[in-house]
């Protein structure tokens, strides 16, 4: 606690220290998060606003990035950096003090319904991209708050889902991205809905006094997801500092933009306790980080409402008064510590060239080219046929608290047709694929429309879909007329709710299989929130992954399907069958009986893959260039940095991303390296993998030229826990490539 916070506690009444604690209404009504402030002791109000994929005020437009998934794909983490400032001046700009991001849980089944705004699979990977996201936020004088902590892995049951895990796996794959937002001096800690071990992570005070706030030294504030918390006592005791929204869910929809009228009680009533799934407004309308349904959502007539609660319970010695100005103090230092106590704030804007260049730049960088048969780049001239349920609009980014209202937005048809040369003709061959919503839709009932005000109109009503046979007979004749056919295609996900398999919705399977029979030559471009099911993917000459890329969706992936721009990224996520996952005992997911079972241990993602020898379609790290490259030896420059040379042998230049993967040598070694000591542990440890990353590197090569890449090394992959952190003994493998599979070259690794 810094000495202005200790100042303000010293002059503060318990009641205006709990002020401090708890969400309140905005008087303005723009904030998902509302403190109010001390004014007598020059302590201003707080506002706090959803933003992983941007700044979301309602009513107010900004920049839409792309995903932080497809920030991720990258593997630039100064990228994430200039993303995190963007948001974070756009932030400043809207009357914002803390922005709710990053996220960076885990992306531990493909399915996750929230994994567009995670980074990776790999605990190195997303806590190399939290903390350049972390630095960046706050290098524009905004507060980011760090979520969902921790193992918010499954959107199914958040709100209620046990996770049992060890702690081992805990450990070494889901905090430490947490912990790499720490190191970055994180100002807040957002809890997660779930429970692990048995305890809400609202409560849990091993994981926030201990872990968070005790090892880690987190001087931050720990605050609630909305509406995420229970008993008052258990969780300030626990270590929760700060509870939001801090109001009834009818109050705070209602200044979120939902309609007026309601309460609790009707928007719950008795169903609430059997998990029903109509919780009176979705998070798409109230604007909050919390608010879905499918048990997303904890009961708000049992949160623990601070307001009302917690000068109560330290009046009657339940709560200490020292326990509450701890609470008050870790808010009021982060303020100080960014200027914010008095009012101010950085100047910060809305929209600039710069940034709108910067969400283009990005959504290049991240576009990953899985395959390319010589189709890629097209011809400037090219006949195209443009194909797809959705290529009249952007895709910005999924559904739930981290959509984002456009700025501007660049669509498919136009990005295409201001950027060819040739003809593109568009015909999009399949219905609408709506956007998801947050809140499920009955079968049957009863429902008005209301029109108040407003010019005499007329209303028209209209039943059924187009006559898809038509239009997918019109994509057809238009792809055979064509040089070349490209067909966007797209999946649905949402905060929420989990993606109940991999396969695209709809017919677009079908769309792709009869555009590429009549085609000359086709390219499928997806737009996914993570793994998709390709089983097209033999009768197509190009596959592009290019996310959720945000409000240049059109003009960025234009630009990589023309050669503007050599596509940058590499897969953050494992792609593979259904059918490979390992998901198939369903109390690992979604669970059973409320809990889920992380009974994989540390084998996730590419780590399973590599164990089972399961076939990956595509595996971590893959990706495509336009050029060509070629690996001239590893050396170890120290103990946390080795290097590589790396040669573009084509006649353009091109990006690569070099990935350095610790190996625990069982049975191979490199330039006659003993295997490491740690094959003991693999007998003792049954999900001990072989292989990790531990450091990666973007860079650009001229055509022609070899450049040297220096590639620095993690602690992580080094370290194990075994009830506490050890160091792993060696000698290791460094091995160094293009993905998790594709390893050029390695060498032998000892640190001293």
């Amino acid at each position: 606690m810094n000495e202005r916070a200790r100042s303000v506690l010293k002059e503060a009444t318990l009641d205006e220290a709990v002020s401090l604690c708890h969400g309140a209404v905005d008087p303005e009504g723009d904030a998902t998060g509302y403190i109010s402030g001390i004014e007598r002791l020059g302590v201003s109000p707080t506002r706090f606003v959803d933003g992983s994929l941007g700044v979301r005020v309602p009513g107010q437009a900004a920049t839409a990035f792309p995903a932080p998934l497809a920030v991720a794909a990258t593997f630039d983490t100064e990228i994430a950096a200039d993303v995190g400032a963007a948001m974070g001046r756009e932030a400043a700009a809207l009357g914002q003090d803390v922005l709710l991001a990053p996220g960076t849980n885990i992306v531990r089944v493909p399915h996750g319904g929230r994994n567009f705004e995670y980074y990776s699979e790999d605990p190195v990977h997303a806590g190399a991209f939290a903390a350049a996201t972390v630095e960046g936020i706050q290098s524009a004088g905004v507060l980011a708050c760090v979520k969902h902590y921790v193992a918010n892995n499954q959107e199914t049951e958040r709100a209620a889902v046990n996770v049992d895990v060890d702690e081992r796996t805990l450990r070494e794959v889901y905090l430490p991205p947490f912990r790499a937002a720490v190191d970055a001096d994180v100002a807040a800690v957002m809890s997660a809905y779930n429970a692990v071990g048995g305890t809400p992570m609202s409560e849990h005070r091993r994981l926030l006094r201990e872990v968070l706030k005790g090892e880690w030294g987190f001087e931050g504030f720990v605050v609630s997801d909305w509406f995420g918390t229970g008993d008052a006592v258990r969780t300030a005791n626990g270590g929760l500092d700060m509870e939001m929204p801090g109001v009834p869910l009818s109050t705070f929809a209602t200044e979120m933009g939902a309609p007026e009228g309601g309460d609790e009680e009707e928007a719950f009533g008795d169903e609430a306790d059997a998990g029903a799934d109509d919780h009176g407004v979705s998070e798409e309308s109230a604007g909050g980080e919390g608010a879905p349904p499918h048990g997303g959502l904890p009961d708000p007539r049992t949160v623990a409402r601070f307001a009302e609660t917690l000068a109560p319970a330290v009046r009657s010695g339940e709560v200490s008064r020292d326990r509450v100005d701890d609470m008050a103090g870790r808010v009021v230092s982060r303020l100080a510590a960014f200027d914010r106590l008095d009012g101010d704030r950085p100047a910060g804007a809305v929209d600039t060239p710069d940034h709108r260049a910067l969400a283009e730049r990005v959504a290049v960088r991240g576009t990953v080219l899985l395959e390319n048969d010589g189709v890629l780049p097209l011809a400037d001239a090219a006949a195209v046929a443009l194909v797809g349920p959705n290529v009249d609009r952007a895709l910005a980014g999924g559904g739930g608290s981290s959509s984002v209202e456009a700025a501007a937005e660049s669509t498919p048809v136009e990005g295409l047709r201001d950027r060819a040369a040739g003809e593109v003709t568009v015909a999009p061959g399949h219905p609408l694929i709506a956007d998801p919503s947050m809140m499920d839709a009955p079968d049957d009932g009863d429902g008005s429309v209301t029109a108040t005000g407003g010019p005499p109109g007329a209303v028209d009503r209209a039943d059924g879909s187009p006559d898809s046979t038509r239009t997918l007979a019109a994509a057809v004749d238009a792809a055979a007329s064509a040089d070349v056919a490209v067909v966007f295609v797209r999946d649905r996900a949402t905060e929420a709710w989990d993606r109940p398999d991999l396969s695209l919705p709809g017919a677009q399977d079908d769309l792709v299989t009869a555009v590429a029979d009549a085609a000359e030559r086709t390219v499928v471009v997806i737009n996914s929130a993570g793994a998709v099911e390709t089983p097209w993917r033999e009768a197509v000459d190009a596959v592009v992954e290019n996310w959720y890329p945000g409000q240049a969706h059109g003009a960025a992936t234009a630009a990589v399907l023309y050669g503007d721009c050599d596509p940058g990224g590499r897969l953050p996520v494992t792609v593979a069958p259904e059918e490979a996952y390992p998901k198939a005992d369903p109390t690992r997911f979604p669970g059973e009986d409320g809990v889920v079972e992380y009974g994989e241990g540390r084998l996730v993602g590419y780590r399973h893959f590599d164990a089972t020898d399961a076939e990956a379609t595509y595996p971590f790290g893959h990706g495509h260039s336009y050029a060509a490259f070629e690996y001239r030896g590893a050396t170890r420059v120290d103990e946390r940095t080795v290097r590589v040379r790396v040669a573009n042998t084509a006649d353009r230049d091109g990006r690569e991303v070099v990935q350095a993967y610790v190996r625990y040598a069982r049975d191979a070694d490199a330039d006659g390296a003993d295997a490491s000591a740690d094959d003991a542990d693999a007998a003792r440890f049954a999900d001990e993998p072989r292989r990790v990353l531990a450091g990666f590197a973007s860079v650009r090569v001229p055509a022609g030229q070899t450049v040297a890449v220096t590639v620095d090394l993690a602690d992580l992959p080094f370290h194990r826990y075994d009830d506490g952190w050890t160091e792993r003994s060696g000698p290791f493998v460094v091995e160094v490539g293009r993905s998790a599979t594709d390893i050029r070259t390695a060498v032998r690794f000892e640190r001293e």
